[in-house]
């Protein structure tokens, strides 16, 4: 193979690991463990839209662009692209059928519709169950809802690549019915018919790989990152207020939630975590260690925040727990961390918080609705997701920096 080759072969395998939701650090040293194997002196540069490849051999120098959006998260493929490269590194792999290989790993499919539309009822049903909802039928309704909405959003991606449209309709008809629950009396004013199909759509995964790239110094790199994610939360929030506000129904600001005992939340919390697993294509028999670690990570936040500490400080222990365990299990198994990472604490994400930001907001800017009472509990919203958001990305992201440094210093060390 020439230089042009092994150049491509190299971009065409960081490409398919960055646009699946693979961690920069472990998509820029795939990439150059690779194309040291073919005897290429590499850089990858990472941006949003773009990855840039500077080859280098016995004096040549090729640099190569190819367009890679990282905007999907899908950890089948990805961990087949680690194991390839593995398998090249190996010798059990030839490069010319690795070429043939990242094809068929970049066109494998999803996870199918029947299973996706199950996943997204379990999720949105067991997130229900760990905010508080006291009936079987809102339960029900929350499962067919979040079900329709999957069902749309498979069928929109079939006509429109806009990342922004799925979540956006999925969105404004869980609204909607919720807002009819609310007409028929099925809803308390939690809302949670209405929001909890919502929170399955909340992007975790490029939330934690931005405040990654944020903790290398990516800057560029990052902010785009959590500017995508937070264009996502957007287009949820415009969608579920839009639907409860055509049947004159709104949100409530700082509204308290209910306790859950503690068996039930920890269940609940398994489920959620294999229905967000499916989202991203996990391989089932790669199932077992964010569930178990998911489960054990609520059970200790039930914990702290039934001795009176915040939902913060639950949150940062849980994940704090969650980085210690999965960042070795990520690197052994070949999973991105972000994708499992953020299934395992996800019912912890703080979207609750920002949908009631986000309409505590609208409402203020109708000046005949303002209050201290409105003001203050947005603010609160506001202050508690971002808090919760910075917690969690500290407690997960800490523990993988360590720990990465300390395999790749014995990994050194060794050689």
């Amino acid at each position: 193979m020439n230089l042009k080759e092994r150049s491509d072969l190299v971009l065409t395998f960081a490409r398919v690991l960055h646009v699946n939701g693979q961690a920069t650090d472990e998509t820029v040293a795939a990439a150059e463990r690779l194309a040291n194997k073919l005897d290429l002196g590499a850089r990858i540069i990472p941006r949003w839209g773009e990855l840039q490849l500077q080859a280098k051999d016995t004096g040549d120098t090729l640099v190569s662009v190819g367009e890679a959006e990282p905007t999907g998260v899908d950890m089948r493929r990805v961990a087949s692209v680690m194991r390839a490269i593995g398998e090249v590194i190996g010798d059990r792999l030839a490069p010319t059928a690795a070429r043939e290989a990242i094809i068929a790993i970049s066109h494998a499919l999803p996870a199918p519709s029947w299973l996706f539309t199950l996943a997204a009822a379990a999720g949105a049903a067991s997130l229900s169950v760990i905010f508080g909802v006291q009936h079987v039928a809102a339960v029900l309704l929350i499962a067919a809802s979040a079900a329709v909405g999957a069902v749309l959003r498979r069928t929109l991606a079939n006509y429109h690549t806009n990342p922004l449209l799925q979540p956006f309709c999925a969105a404004l008809l869980a609204g909607i019915i919720g807002a009819l629950a609310v007409r028929y009396q099925l809803s308390s004013s939690l809302r949670l018919i209405a929001v909890c199909p919502c929170m399955i759509l909340v992007p975790g995964p490029h939330v934690l790989n931005g405040m990654m790239d944020l903790a290398a110094v990516r800057v560029s790199l990052g902010v785009a990152r959590l500017i995508y994610a937070g264009l996502i939360v957007l287009a949820i929030s415009a969608g579920l207020l839009l639907g409860l506000s055509l049947l004159n129904v709104s949100l409530a600001v700082n509204e308290p939630g209910r306790p859950v005992q503690l068996w039930l939340d920890v269940i609940a919390a398994g489920v959620a975590v294999a229905a967000y697993n499916i989202f991203f294509s996990t391989p089932l028999h790669m199932l077992g260690w964010p569930v178990a670690v998911g489960m054990l990570a609520h059970a200790l936040r039930w914990w702290i925040l039934s001795v009176g500490a915040g939902v913060a400080t639950g949150a940062l222990v849980a994940c704090v727990v969650v980085g210690l365990v999965l960042t070795p299990v990520a690197r052994r198994f070949h999973m991105p961390f972000a994708a499992i990472g953020f299934a395992s604490v996800v019912s912890m994400i703080p979207g609750i918080f920002l949908f009631r930001m986000v309409s505590g907001l609208l409402q203020l800017a109708n000046s005949s609705n303002t209050t201290l009472q409105l003001l203050g509990g947005t603010i609160a919203d506001g202050l508690i997701a971002i808090t919760i958001i910075l917690a969690m990305s500290f407690g997960l992201i800490v523990p993988k920096i360590v720990i990465d440094r300390l395999f790749d210093g014995a990994a050194r060390s060794k050689s």
